[in-house]
């Protein structure tokens, strides 16, 4: 029969499975890069495919995420021609790149990495 336990003990299993965590580091490392130009995304994608790969991480990815594009439309006239339109828009293209269980050489090298201009990278330890 199983006993039944207290807040405080429940609370204390807890403390502890998250100081076993924390104390190991992260266990993935989640990076989405962002850019306007597919060439220039898939260009810094396979960087850092790359430079993960070769300092000894387990690495997933590049994952072509949904293209979010924004349309704009714009008056051509100021005052009259309410049919004369132009159409603008921006695409915007993701990746997603997976590392588990990165090395501090692995970190190192991402850090110390350098990218095209007009590429976003955002990252994220989980």
């Amino acid at each position: 029969m199983a006993t039944k336990k207290t807040a405080s003990e429940k609370t204390k299993e807890v403390k502890k499975a998250s100081k076993k965590s924390v104390a190991s580091g992260p266990q993935l490392v989640r990076i989405i890069v962002k850019s306007f130009d597919y060439t220039v995304i898939d260009e810094a994608a396979r960087s850092i495919f790359e430079t993960a790969e070769r300092n000894g991480s387990l690495v997933s990815g590049p994952v072509p995420l949904p293209t979010k594009i924004k349309k704009y439309t714009i008056n051509r006239s100021t005052f009259v021609n309410k049919d004369a339109r132009d159409q603008y828009e921006i695409r915007t293209h993701k990746r997603l790149i997976d590392i588990k269980e990165p090395t501090a050489k692995t970190m190192d090298g991402l850090q110390n990495l350098s990218l095209p201009n007009g590429v976003n990278v955002e990252i994220k330890m989980l």
